[in-house]
């Protein structure tokens, strides 16, 4: 496939045909195994000399094919789905860091996001150092002999200021250290590879898919990064692998190409842990992912309506919305969304949590649930709910303020979606 538009991408990237029926959907290869061609045959799979189906846990054609087209989505050169963004998350800090090591991460992040890196990694063995992104230059700070990665959301919720991901990236290479972007707010708004980045991150459950049905992660390796050139930085990619024959990873895989990070964790942590997308899900992502293009447009369009109509009203006391930054959040949002910003806006009410509370069980169309990315609108109050967990300074660190309300704008009729809010503005008294 040589198109390099999103919109053909989507619909030809990775498949044309299935070779036994001439079937042009994608099938679901609902099956846990594969028959090999002969004991060579399994026995080159095992080895790697050669890529191919073993087991469904590993590798499957229907994963594979949503993987093929999301790294071209993307620009990168493999990917690896998984069972939920949560998976990917962690997947793509533990394939470079290990007990004892460390990452920096930004602080704005998603709620479950910095649990896992605060909490679970913790209690691992990993440390995470939390940076305010809006210095760059703190990332360098923080960084130590044992930094194996850099860790960023693309744009975060709720501050909805984009991450400084050129400059990053940047100060990350000089250290050896990679940026791993979790893209998810912003598929095809922007490219984090075109910037600097080597690993993204998505959980497909959102935009990807857009219907809300399945939950769903995926890994993208850039194949960008030069993890050779550093490599008491990256022991995990340079040393000996005793979990896989003592394979060193950046050696291994030369010849099947620039894939060293995504074959090591598809082969050792999606092998050992399981966290494996089901087919019948790769099957329903592949279907969202024909219309990325078209929603992303629509919710851009969408958001930015409500940002601005949000703004006209006297009990709304702040928008939060790409748009409606200053300063370096302004600046950023001109460098890095040229294509549009996004599906997110949150504000807050004059009345504070009550108000939240009632403009939230006053809504009649927006649905009040824990996601974002649906093609449907949906609202939550994040310090409730999606950020509960963490403690009021936390809180206050990703941006989550007591009165907050997060929407998640759809792709229904602007009209419809403007009434429903101003109907429950208006019950809470905004």
């Amino acid at each position: 496939m040589t198109s390099k538009h999103p919109e053909t991408l989507a619909l030809h990237a990775g498949w044309r045909r299935d070779s036994a029926t001439n079937a042009v959907a994608v099938p679901i290869y609902q099956t846990t195994s594969f028959q090999f061609d002969s004991s060579e045959h399994a026995a080159n799979l095992f080895g790697l000399k050669e890529l191919g189906n073993i087991y469904t846990r590993i590798m499957n054609p229907t994963q594979d094919a949503l993987e093929q087209r999301l790294a071209a989505l993307e620009g990168g050169v493999a990917a690896l789905g998984l069972a939920s963004g949560q998976a990917a998350s962690a997947f793509s800090v533990l394939n470079v860091a290990k007990a004892g090591d460390n990452i920096v991460s930004s602080t704005d992040l998603y709620g479950g996001t910095w649990n896992l890196f605060g909490n679970t990694l913790k209690d691992l063995g990993v440390e995470t150092r939390f940076v305010d992104p809006t210095d760059p230059e703190a990332f360098a700070r923080a960084t130590d002999d044992r930094t194996r990665a850099y860790y960023a959301e693309t744009l975060p919720n709720p501050k909805l200021i984009v991450f400084p991901i050129a400059e990053v990236a940047a100060i990350g290479r000089k250290f050896g250290i990679p940026l791993i972007m979790d893209n998810t707010a912003a598929p095809l708004l922007v490219r984090p590879f075109d910037h600097g980045a080597a690993v993204v991150v998505y959980s497909t459950t959102k935009y990807i898919g857009g219907h809300g049905t399945s939950i769903g992660g995926v890994v993208i390796d850039g194949g960008n990064f030069d993890w050779e050139a550093h490599p008491t930085r990256q022991p995990l990619l340079n040393s000996p692998d005793p979990s896989y024959h003592g394979a060193v990873w950046s050696q291994a895989v030369k010849p099947l190409g620039p894939i060293a990070y995504i074959l090591k964790m598809r082969v050792t942590l999606l092998r050992d842990l399981g966290a494996a997308m089901a087919p019948f899900n790769a099957f329903l992502f592949l279907q969202g992912v024909e219309t990325l293009a078209l929603r992303m447009r629509a919710h851009s369009e969408n958001a930015l309506a409500v940002a601005n109509f949000l703004a006209s009203r006297k009990g709304v006391t702040r928008v939060i919305h790409p748009s409606r930054h200053t300063g370096v959040g302004a600046e950023r949002t001109a460098k890095y969304l040229t294509k549009g910003m996004g599906g997110l806006c949150g504000f807050e009410l004059a009345g504070g949590v009550e108000a939240g509370r009632k403009f939230i069980d006053s809504l009649k169309m927006v649905y009040h649930v824990a996601n974002i990315g649906d093609a449907r609108s949906l609202a939550i109050h994040p310090a409730s709910t999606t950020h509960s967990q963490l403690s009021e300074s936390e809180q206050a660190a990703t941006g989550v303020t007591p009165g907050y309300v997060r929407l998640s704008v759809g792709i229904e009729h602007i009209d419809d979606i403007l009434a429903d809010l101003g109907q429950a503005l208006d019950a809470a008294g905004a």
